[in-house]
């Protein structure tokens, strides 16, 4: 543990000031939540790239939302095989103790992950198709959707298309967890599915109805 050093000072001065500054007006708000527990009425998977932003769109205070975030906000399916899970760990914690009413799939534009999936299936990332790769391997979730997408020719629409197939994939993926399926059935939960531009922060949503998504 001899390798593990302090916080960088820049992170430690804008603690600082927020603990001097900010905390004091919510100081009630952080005491109730540490007494009483949490309470979200949402689950939020997103990306784990730093220009995403998630809560600050949704205007939530601390405790509102549980936010899990993986390399191109990807769900995997249904695999109880006694392995590390984290993906899953989190819905399942979600659904079955918090008893969220909703689970917020949130993709963006320019999504790093999704271009290395490109990548990858197009046979321009070998690195990335190496069986100790873990971020290859994560993104073999992602691979149904090339095939969907493969008659795009604009490299840009491509890109588009795919992280909206993503999430996709990751809503349906849900569905083959029997505690969603059953908490879906029961009126207990929603799925829904968000992409949102980085430039602009436009917001496009899945509508089931029609199958594809629409300005928010």
């Amino acid at each position: 543990m001899h390798r593990v050093k302090s916080l960088p000072d820049y992170l430690l001065e804008r603690y600082k000031r927020w603990k001097t500054h900010e905390f004091p007006s919510n100081r009630d708000l952080f005491r109730k939540l540490a007494i009483e527990g949490q309470n979200p009425q949402a689950m939020v998977i997103a990306c784990c790239d730093s220009r995403v932003a998630v809560g600050p769109v949704f205007g939530q205070q601390v405790g509102e939302l549980f936010v899990h975030r993986n390399i191109a906000n990807l769900v995997p399916p249904y695999a109880p095989d006694g392995h590390h899970q984290a993906t899953a760990a989190a819905v399942e914690f979600a659904v079955r103790f918090l008893k969220v009413r909703h689970i917020i799939v949130k993709g963006h534009s320019q999504c790093g992950g999704v271009r290395g999936c490109l990548q990858m299936c197009a046979g321009e990332a070998a690195e990335l198709d190496q069986i100790d790769s873990f971020v290859g391997r994560w993104l073999d979730i992602l691979r149904p959707g090339v095939a969907r997408i493969a008659d795009i020719s604009d490299a840009a629409h491509r890109q588009t298309a795919l992280e909206k197939e993503g999430i996709l994939i990751s809503l349906e993926n849900l569905m083959s967890y029997p505690f969603v399926a059953e908490a879906v059935d029961a009126g207990q939960l929603t799925l829904h599915g968000l992409w949102t531009d980085l430039a602009e922060m436009d917001l496009e949503t899945f509508d089931g109805e029609v199958r594809h998504f629409v300005r928010g």
